[in-house]
């Protein structure tokens, strides 16, 4: 039962991750990976509120580990840094490292805190 969780949050976080990557990156003409910054943002706070929320262990499976481990991405941001080093767009990269860590672990830090407090 948990591995069709997972697969049924995937199956509809990944084309999400794409579509808004794809929506969002082609309104900016920057060498700044927007679309995956935001996606994984979104990830971030969604998982932050599961978390604040005490979900069960099934619907966490679904949201948290199917839906949000789709949506999210590290290994494009991995690549898409490597990508900026190569393009020598230092500050791209290095804003992209720090600022997707630093937002990242902000939004899920709010998203636990204001769930935690509503619900609590």
């Amino acid at each position: 039962m948990t591995v069709i969780l997972i697969v049924l949050g995937a199956m509809l976080g990944a084309p999400l991750r794409y579509l808004i990557d794809r929506a969002v990156q082609s309104r900016h003409d920057s060498a700044f990976p927007w679309g995956t910054f935001l996606v994984n943002l979104t990830g971030c706070l969604l998982l932050g509120g599961l978390a604040g929320a005490a979900v069960s262990t099934p619907l966490f499976t679904l949201i948290g580990t199917g839906f949000c481990g789709a949506l999210t991405t590290y290994s494009t941001f991995g690549y898409e840094t490597v990508r900026l080093t190569e393009e020598r767009a230092y500050l791209f990269a290095a804003l992209n490292v720090v600022v997707s860590v630093v937002a990242g672990l902000g939004a899920a830090l709010l998203g636990y805190t204001a769930v935690a407090a509503v619900i609590g």
